[in-house]
């Protein structure tokens, strides 16, 4: 039975949550706010976590930052604002999906189960390295160097990177790459896509050059 610690400091969105959770056969643990979080992160183990941004005392993103030091759990971030910034921030902080509030709790447990089943798989890939002049993937120990230097993504960035390299030299629609990476229905915005290009092509420095925009299909990353 997968662990959900829902951090949010409104008791009813929690009960939502947890409600529908709980339904769906997961164990639930609860917090308030950031502060009480990080705690509950340094003195148990859970599958995955889903964490509002705004709260008093310590708030999602300080709270997401200070669990990245000690474990990879997954993380959620639900907040009311879905402006880009937000979006971006919370990515490079190490969160694993945002969802915009108000948001079907439905939805959210789809995402929550296509999080919990790419984390149960990731030890099963096959040992497989790849290497194109000074960017070096290993996809078995999930790292990534350039030129030489460890360079570390998002859980995210990596998914999205490793998708793109075993599928080099395809063009890859927006859509199969929201499934296949995101592993959820997708409702009609590219942003969260874009925005993971975006800070993917930042991370790989002059390695972007890789991830060619196919206008008006997708993505493709290029390589020999």
């Amino acid at each position: 039975m997968a662990r959900i610690l829902v951090v949010d400091d409104e008791e009813n969105i929690r009960n939502i949550i947890k409600k529908y959770a709980v339904f769906e056969g997961y164990s639930v643990a609860e917090a308030s706010n950031g502060m009480e979080a990080v705690e509950r992160c340094r003195n148990e183990r859970f599958d995955i976590i889903i964490m509002d941004i705004m709260m008093p005392e310590l708030d999602g993103f300080s709270a997401c930052r200070e669990i990245r030091k000690t474990c990879d759990t997954p993380v959620i971030m639900l907040s009311a604002r879905g402006e880009e910034y937000d979006r971006i921030h919370g990515f490079e902080l190490g969160s694993d999906d945002y969802v915009v509030k108000p948001f079907s709790p439905r939805e959210l447990m789809m995402r929550v189960e296509a999080i919990l089943k790419r984390s149960s798989g990731q030890g099963r890939q096959e040992k497989d390295v790849f290497q194109q002049d000074g960017l070096a993937i290993d996809f078995t120990a999930r790292t990534v160097s350039i030129d030489g230097e460890r360079v570390s993504l998002s859980p995210k960035e990596y998914d999205l990177l490793f998708y793109l390299v075993k599928n080099k030299n395809i063009a890859l629609t927006r859509e199969r790459l929201i499934t296949e990476v995101w592993g959820y229905d997708f409702y009609g915005d590219d942003r969260t896509l874009d925005t993971h290009i975006k800070l993917l092509r930042k991370s790989l420095g002059p390695y972007s050059r890789f991830i060619v925009t196919l206008r008006g299909v997708g993505y493709r990353f290029e390589a020999d």
